[in-house]
């Protein structure tokens, strides 16, 4: 009786403050309007199950109040220690969202991923501090324990279920400060012991204070929440008030934040464990390098062919940086990228195109180019500040990588990425490319010059460099929204 008296104190201080909402939100499809200003707003300490037939606007709406879908009208507020910030609106503004939980209808995992990798990545994200040992011992109470360092494509379908659900809940519970946790579907899948689990732990969030906000079919899950909000297929909103009285789980003791780079960390451990891209651009600029040489032994050393020289130095460096980042693939995997763009929040597409680039290859290969291509005579013949200037070009060539990355992230991101040719949208990065041969070719023929004008190495190289910037800026910017 005390507890429940204490729930229902707590209840009342809380659910006057409003922790997510949308304001006449309306978001298309294509010709077709999936949400038509809609007016949604959850408040702490409640659970809302968020019911409607198939095709009704459910996922649309909860993944909207996550900053997944740019919205025609309307805007997604959050109010984060009482000061309310933007999540996403119609004009383009995003904001950064931290300390929330999200399962979506798919898992959002990539396969390459542990699972205990996958819970501390999301409690890191979402920025709270790193506990190994209380992780584990939650892995153990959902039936993870034992599959804690097996690849998540190794599990079965409900144990993946587990973990993706497992993600979205454990962050908030670490939580000290009232969040959000958006839940899609989460007990499809699951066990019926994973189920009450499920259930004892939505009770015990509202009971701390956090909101959830919960999609779903399943009579079990909706007599855990406080309010029903039904969804019509005119997305007008219906809302009833019930009580819940199933019993409270004992969740892990909140903890303070710690900031983490997960997103950069995450993509280095996936690498490591499995180089798919370090070998995807060395083995194309490996074939490139050796087509290089055959064509370069008929080709005479001398002033009047050092541009084609030059070209096919440059040429295997530049095949590294426009083949398709391993990214790509990781990010589509089960929708991971989604999952990640809404759990990092505004900057996520730039973070992703940074990953998506070999720091390693551009360098060696560049001068390993060199020395295949250029016999010893030749290099007595050309200048010496070739070889001492060569890294700029990597350095060039890097930037490139990183605008290329974006660009096939602009292709990934359309409803149908694979009727998009995205290799001919690499074809702008040909002008960059020309100008850093315009600028080897010079050094070769003259020696390294530091005047910035057009047709000297360094102003040739400033051209190069700073259209690739502006690709960049145009492939990460511009599809946002």
């Amino acid at each position: 009786m005390e507890l429940l008296k204490r729930r229902l104190l707590v209840g009342d201080i809380v659910s006057a403050r409003t922790l997510l909402s949308a304001r006449g939100l309306v978001v298309d499809r294509g010709s077709r309007k999936v949400l038509r200003g809609v007016d949604f707003s959850l408040s702490g300490g409640e659970v809302v199950a968020l019911l409607g037939v198939n095709g009704s606007g459910k996922s649309t709406l909860l993944e909207s109040l996550a900053g997944l879908h740019p919205m025609s009208k309307g805007q997604v507020l959050r109010n984060d220690q009482d000061i309310e910030t933007t999540v996403r609106d119609s004009e383009g503004q995003r904001g950064d969202i931290t300390g929330f939980g999200l399962c979506l209808q798919t898992e959002g995992m990539s396969g390459d991923e542990t699972v205990f990798e996958r819970i501390r990545g999301a409690c890191r994200v979402a920025g709270r501090a790193d506990n190994p040992q209380g992780l584990h011992q939650i892995l153990s109470e959902w039936g993870l324990g034992h599959r804690a360092e097996d690849r998540i494509c190794k599990l079965s379908g409900g144990l993946r279920r587990r973990v993706a659900v497992l993600s979205a809940l454990v962050p908030v519970a670490l939580n000290p400060e009232p969040s959000v946790v958006l839940l899609d579907e989460p007990s499809e899948g699951l066990d019926r012991s994973s189920r009450g689990l499920l259930l004892g732990w939505l009770r015990a969030l509202g009971e701390r204070g956090h909101g959830i906000l919960v999609a779903t079919h399943d009579p079990e899950v909706i007599t855990a929440c406080d309010r029903i909000v039904t969804i019509s297929e005119t997305s007008e909103l219906t809302s009833t008030v019930q009580q819940s009285k199933l019993e409270i789980a004992n969740l892990p003791e909140p903890c303070s934040a710690d900031s983490h780079m997960e997103l950069v960390a995450w993509a280095c451990r996936l690498e490591r464990r499995n180089p798919i891209d370090t070998i995807g651009r060395g083995v194309p600029a490996l074939v490139a390098l050796l087509l290089a040489f055959t064509l370069s032994t008929d080709i005479a050393r001398s002033s009047e062919n050092y541009d084609l020289l030059a070209a096919l130095t440059l040429t295997p460096a530049f095949i590294t940086a426009i083949v398709t980042p391993a990214i790509i693939k990781r990010l589509s995997e089960e929708r991971a990228g989604d999952w990640w763009r809404a759990m990092s929040g505004a900057g996520s597409r730039g973070w992703f195109s940074i990953m998506g680039v070999s720091l390693i290859l551009p360098l060696p290969i560049i001068y390993v180019s060199w020395f295949v291509i250029a016999d010893d005579t030749a290099l007595e013949a050309m200048n010496s500040d070739v070889m001492l200037w060569l890294w700029l070009f990597a350095f060039v060539i890097i930037d490139l990588s990183v605008a290329a990355s974006a660009l096939h992230l602009m292709v990934s991101d359309l409803t149908r990425s694979g009727a998009v040719a995205g290799i001919l949208l690499q074809l702008v990065l040909i002008w960059p490319f020309l100008q850093m041969t315009s600028a080897l070719t010079s050094i070769m023929s003259n020696g390294m010059s530091f005047e910035l004008a057009l047709g000297e190495p360094v102003g040739d190289l400033a051209i190069a460099w700073l259209t690739v910037v502006l690709l960049w800026a145009m492939a990460v910017i511009i599809p946002e929204d």
